[in-house]
Parts: C-alpha cells; sequence; structure tokens
C-alpha cells in the first residue's frame, strides 16, 4: 500500500491533517468514492425494479420470486471461493472491476430492450439475475485490491466510513427513485437507471492510476490454493473471531426478516405504506452510524467499536416481538428497532472491514476475501430457510425471539479473542 504522496504534502504536513481532508486530496480515491455512489444508487434502484418487472411485466408467483432472488444470490454461495483463487492470479484487477460493471450494464440494458420487443420471459430474468450476480462476485473480489492502492492505511476507517455513507443514502434515495421511476417509466425501462449507473463506475474506475505491481507465476494446484486462503483466514485470532461473529449474527438475522413483513403485516397490521418507512428508519440509521463510527473508533479503539456494533446490530430487534398496545407504540417500536440497528450494523462493518484490508496479504486478498464471502454469504439462505421453517411450526412471533437471541450470540466469538483488546489497527500485512 502507498503512504500519503510525498509531492502534495510533507509527511509531517500530513500527518496533521484530519483524516477527511486527506481523503479529499487523494483524487483516486475520490474517483473510486464517486463511481460507487452512483453504482450504489443504481442498485438500490434494482433491488425494487427487478422483483417489481417479474411480478408487474410477467405475472410471476411466489415460487418464482423465490426463484429469482435465489438465481441473484447462487453465485456468491458457489462461485467466491473459485473466483477468488482466480483472481489472485491476476495482475491487473482494475481491468477486472471496469470488465464486471460494463457486463452488468449490457445484462440490465438487455431487459427494457427485449421487453420492447415484447420478447420478455421469466427464463430471460432468471439467467439476468444470476449472470449479475456471478460479475458481482467479480468485482467485489477484485475490488479491496484497487482499494488498498488508492487509500493510505492511516485512512482506512475514515474511508471506509464514506463508502458507507454512500450506501446507506442510496438505501434512503434509491427505492423512491425506483418507485417513481416504475411509476412513469414502467418496470424494466427503470432498470435502464442501474445500466447507466454501472458504465458511469466503470468510467471512474477506468481512469484510476494505480501501480498495480506484476505478480509471480503461480502454479499451485487450485485446491492447494483454496487450501492456503482457508488457513489464513481461520489461524489468524482476529480474522477468524471476526467472521465467526459476523456469520453468526447474519446466519440469525436473515432467519429473522425472512418472516419480518409478513409478522408486521399480518400480525402487527401495518400497512405496506408505512411498513416501508419503517424499513427507510434503517437508512437513516445506518447512514449516521457510518459518520460515527470513525469517532466512536478513535475514542474507544477499533476492536471495542466492532464488539458494540455486535450487539447494537441484533439487540434493538427485540422490540419487534416486544411491540403491541396501540397502533402509535407498536410503529415507535418498529422505528427504534430499525433505526438503532441500523446504526449498529455500520458500527460492526467498518471496523470489520478495516480489519480485513489491513491484514490479508495482497497476494491472497481475493483468495481470503472469498472465504468470507463464501461463509458469511452462505449462512444467509440457509438462515432464510430457518426463518421460514421455524415460523410454520412454532409460529412467527417465538421465531422472531429465537432468531434474535441467536444473534446475540455472535458476541460469544469475541470472548477471549484479542479483537476486544484491538485499539488500532494492526500493522499491515506484507
Amino acid at each position: 500500500m502507498r503512504e500519503f504522496p510525498i509531492n502534495h504534502l510533507g509527511v509531517s504536513d500530513a500527518a496533521a491533517i484530519p483524516a477527511p481532508a486527506r481523503l479529499r486530496r487523494q483524487p483516486e480515491f475520490l474517483k473510486l468514492w464517486t463511481g460507487q455512489t452512483i453504482s450504489v444508487f443504481g442498485d438500490a434502484v434494482t433491488m425494487i425494479a427487478l422483483p417489481l418487472v417479474a411480478v408487474l411485466t410477467l405475472d410471476a408467483s411466489a415460487a418464482q420470486m423465490g426463484f429469482l432472488t435465489a438465481a441473484g444470490l447462487a453465485p456468491h454461495l458457489f462461485l467466491s471461493l473459485v473466483a477468488g483463487a482466480w483472481i489472485d492470479r491476476r495482475a491487473q484487477r482494475r481491468r477486472i472491476l471496469v470488465f464486471s460493471d460494463l457486463g452488468r450494464a449490457g445484462l440490465l440494458a438487455s431487459l427494457p430492450l427485449v421487453w420492447a420487443l415484447d420478447a420478455l420471459t421469466l427464463p430471460h430474468l432468471f439467467a439476468v439475475a444470476f449472470l449479475v450476480g456471478v460479475l458481482t462476485v467479480f468485482f467485489d473480489l477484485s475490488y479491496s485490491s484497487l482499494f488498498v492502492l488508492v487509500v493510505p492505511q492511516r485512512d482506512i476507517i475514515e474511508a471506509n466510513s464514506k463508502l458507507s455513507l454512500s450506501r446507506s443514502v442510496s438505501w434512503m434515495g434509491g427505492p423512491p427513485l425506483a418507485g417513481g421511476l416504475v411509476q412513469a417509466l414502467g418496470a424494466p425501462v427503470a432498470l435502464a437507471a442501474d445500466a447507466v449507473s454501472f458504465v458511469a463506475s466503470a468510467a471512474f474506475v477506468f481512469r484510476i492510476r494505480v501501480q498495480e505491481q506484476p505478480l509471480p507465476v503461480d502454479r499451485t494446484p487450485l485446491r492447494r490454493r483454496l487450501g492456503e486462503g482457508f488457513r489464513f483466514s481461520f489461524r489468524d485470532a482476529l480474522l477468524r473471531s471476526s467472521l465467526g461473529c459476523v456469520a453468526t449474527i447474519n446466519l440469525f438475522n436473515f432467519a429473522f426478516f425472512a418472516i419480518f413483513v409478513l409478522y408486521a403485516t399480518e400480525e402487527l397490521h401495518v400497512a405496506p405504506g408505512l411498513l416501508g418507512a419503517v424499513l427507510g428508519a434503517a437508512a437513516v440509521g445506518s447512514g449516521l452510524g457510518a459518520v460515527a463510527a470513525p469517532w466512536v473508533e478513535r475514542r474507544i479503539g477499533i476492536g471495542p467499536t466492532f464488539a458494540l456494533g455486535s450487539v447494537l446490530f441484533p439487540a434493538p430487534l427485540l422490540l419487534v416481538p416486544l411491540a403491541g398496545g396501540p397502533k402509535w407504540l407498536v410503529l415507535a417500536c418498529l422505528f427504534a428497532s430499525e433505526f438503532l440497528s441500523g446504526v449498529g450494523v455500520m458500527m460492526l462493518d467498518v471496523p470489520a472491514g478495516s480489519i480485513n484490508v489491513v491484514l490479508t496479504p495482497q497476494r491472497l486478498r481475493a483468495r481470503a476475501d472469498g472465504v468470507r464471502r463464501f461463509v458469511n454469504y452462505g449462512v444467509r439462505p440457509i438462515g432464510a430457510l430457518l426463518g421460514g421453517l421455524l415460523g410454520s411450526a412454532i409460529g412467527l412471533r417465538p421465531t422472531l425471539w429465537i432468531a434474535t437471541a441467536g444473534a446475540l450470540l455472535g458476541v460469544v466469538w469475541l470472548v477471549g479473542s484479542p479483537l476486544l483488546r484491538l485499539r488500532e489497527l494492526p500493522a499491515q500485512a506484507a
């Protein structure tokens, strides 16, 4: 990783400048941040518009909607390990990012085009969701390698905070934008907005100027390289405890959210419009959390901030099965749970992402990220299935209690872990 450019500022001057100001003087980071901000807004549009294409344009059934969701998630589970090992043999990661962005733009642009020709079908929609998921895996696993080349180590937490803030703002503005585009232009045409956002992201990434070091030829068999990624991820105490904690939380959180909408609408009788506002409170909370995370980290340390997030993320969701009584009280409980949980998730995500970045050597980065994605994304469909089965067997409210209590067990991974004593980011891996 390169240090703060001395030809812009002297080392002593750079050390005295706050991280936000230093990052504003890093043109390569600004390009990366701008491209990602545009891209995540497009993603937020697609998150709403793609299922609406299936429902409003193609009259998809509940089972077909499940297949559509599975098509988008499947590449993360089945491709992450192999993709990470392949990417680790490639020196030009920036090219992979540009190709992935342009590929996703073309796939999404095919939907309004085929719809205009009256030839759009569900199999086409499933194929687009799957292939976009494939390219997203390659993009995400290559992204961290570029990130460490444009962000000095001292500014990693602040940079992660800014990127997280962009995601939070997109969650607040993207769905309303999607709704307006769908209503005005139709769901397939609304997807063109995300296609344009991917083109913009590719343009900014293409303009980033970094020196990517050529990698030595590695003829190690794939099985051995995958094994090295697993050993690295699970032997390091900091990485093992943080991954175990996050994966446990996600397992039970996806069990929770698999039945949350059903519980809120059918048992708490919350109207869909109000439910959308409730979910928007999580985006507001996550935006606040993204801004506050670096401030909290500087005062209590990066490890304690992660531990705080691992509790503050799932604990407020206890208010959902507790909610009852007058409608105003039910809504107050739901708003508070989503808002506080949104704050907590950023207290968790910003330190976790920063620790992963600095501890992972460049030669292992894509493989290690693939292992983490395999574990962290692999538990999500399992959790959703578990929530649905338990909800059918024992009822929705008992399942919500179990899911929230189970998510809080993530902190068990931190007992005895050096993560709790970690005040600052550890030294950069070789």
